[in-house]
């Protein structure tokens, strides 16, 4: 006999059939769009460049709380290490595979079908519901939420509170909220040397040598202590090279790769000025190309955060645990408006992995946690 997949399954299945790979959404967005203007939302196709966008908004009255998200997933790499087609949802023993099956097609479809049923049952309901819907979250994020988010401000389009539906629970789905993230700031660090024969050190300058007191200063620096919802910044060389490939021979230039992961103690300026008063105490000749990612946000206690860790007690009874930890987001951008942002999402174990999987029952469990969240807040 058959079974009969719940409306969320049928739906994260439906999604993951497409092969977005970013920055394709493959008619995703078309699909969500016309479950939405199905039930009163005015859509908005945003395209940027290559990157579809989605905005769509049922209601025109303040607040305004929106589900986030990304169609778009990362490549699948060798398809021999997958058991089944990535693109082929299957359901085994309770647990959903595919790709996008975690991040994030899943909690798209438990988005859509928790608004669906919220309308159905609160067609009067208070301020709006809105839906962010972007193909560039997995890429380079620069045509996609970031873009939406500009148009929004430009016209003076407030969203008071977003859910981000990034995978942020860790043993149980609901059991870890992100109410923020840590700020990222990159760096390539060129220092350079004079090149020469090895056996002839005094008429050369060995880049290596040189740097290798600046960098081991770098990274047993602290540069702060963290507070009561970030861990302290860290540093890391996430790339180093330097030479020819010979052994006869000093190189003339090192090249690193560094990242901060950095809270809200610090500052992209205070950080950039103390790198630059390391490096030039150890008199070196360098060059800093910086770039920054994203800048740190956090959501603190209040009407969202309250109101999502309340629906997942009621829905689960779990006593959910508010974290900054991971790596950046979509929210980043979102946060910048003055929006209180969350990121609710399933099990984040088996994201961008071959076999990419979700308990398939999870996503009946954020289905109900985001419709409760929507009657806290909007009923």
């Amino acid at each position: 006999m058959k079974t009969t997949l719940s409306p969320t399954l049928a739906l994260a299945c439906e999604l993951i059939t497409r092969n977005s790979t970013t920055p394709d959404d493959a008619g995703c967005q078309q699909l969500m769009g016309e479950r939405l203007a199905a039930c009163g939302f005015a859509l908005e196709s945003m395209r940027f460049g290559e990157v579809d966008n989605l905005w769509a908004r049922r209601g025109t009255a303040q607040p305004v709380l929106c589900f986030a998200g990304h169609t778009d997933v990362v490549p699948t790499g060798p398809l021999e290490q997958w058991d089944t087609p990535p693109f082929d949802p299957v359901i085994r023993d309770g647990v959903l595979y595919g790709r996008g099956a975690a991040d994030m097609k899943g909690s798209l479809a438990a988005m859509v079908v928790a608004v669906e049923r919220f309308v159905a049952a609160h067609p009067d309901h208070r301020g709006s519901v809105a839906l962010l819907i972007t193909s560039d979250e997995e890429g380079p994020a620069t045509e996609g939420t970031v873009k939406v988010v500009e148009t929004l401000m430009r016209r003076q389009e407030k969203v008071d509170w977003c859910i981000v539906g990034e995978p942020s629970s860790t043993e149980q789905v609901g059991d870890v909220v992100k109410n923020g993230r840590r700020g990222s700031l990159n760096a390539r660090l060129l220092i350079k040397g004079k090149q020469g024969h090895v056996a002839y050190p005094h008429l050369a300058r060995n880049p290596i040598h040189l740097a290798a007191p600046a960098l081991a200063e770098l990274t047993s620096e602290t540069w702060d202590q963290g507070n009561a919802f970030f861990p302290p910044t860290s540093f890391q060389i996430s790339n180093i090279h330097s030479g020819t490939g010979a052994t006869n021979v000093v190189p003339g230039e090192l090249e690193a790769l560094i990242n901060f992961r950095f809270s809200t103690e610090s500052t992209v300026p205070g950080l950039q000025q103390r790198v630059s008063d390391i490096l030039d105490r150890h008199g070196l000749d360098y060059e800093l190309d910086w770039t920054i990612s994203g800048q740190p946000f956090l959501t603190e206690p209040g009407e969202l955060l309250d109101g999502v860790t309340a629906a997942i007690h009621e829905v689960t009874g779990r006593h959910t645990q508010p974290s900054t930890s991971g790596g950046t987001s979509d929210g980043r951008f979102i946060a910048a408006m003055g929006t209180q942002v969350v990121e609710l999402g399933p099990l984040n174990a088996t994201i961008h992995q071959t076999n990419e999987h979700v308990n398939a029952s999870d996503l009946d469990i954020l289905t109900d946690i985001y419709y409760t969240t929507l009657k806290q807040l909007l009923a």
